[in-house]
C-alpha cells in the first residue's frame, strides 16, 4: 500500500501543507494549515470508481491503464518543525 505524508510547513508568509514539491494555499495560522491537511488526507482515503486513465511520464510517453478506486494510499499528517 502507498504512504503519502503531508507536511506542514511555512510558506508564502503564512503556513502551508505540502505533498512532495506541491503546496497547498497559504493559511495564517499553522493549526489552520494543520486542519486543512487532515481534511485532505481524511479525503484521499475515500473510495472512488474504477476507470480508465490516460497520462505521461517523465519521459514524454503515454499510458493507459485501469486504476481500482478502492485501492487508496494510507495518509498521514506531519507536524514538521
Amino acid at each position: 500500500m502507498t504512504r503519502i505524508v503531508y507536511e506542514i510547513v511555512e510558506h508564502d508568509g503564512g503556513w502551508a501543507y505540502k505533498l512532495g514539491d506541491v503546496y497547498s494555499e497559504t493559511f495564517a495560522s499553522r493549526s489552520q494549515a494543520y486542519e486543512a491537511a487532515k481534511a485532505a488526507a481524511a479525503e484521499q482515503q475515500l473510495a472512488g470508481r474504477t476507470e480508465g486513465i490516460i497520462y505521461q511520464d517523465e519521459e514524454g510517453e503515454w499510458h493507459e491503464e485501469v486504476v481500482d478506486g478502492r485501492d487508496r494510499p494510507e495518509t498521514d499528517v506531519s507536524a514538521g518543525g
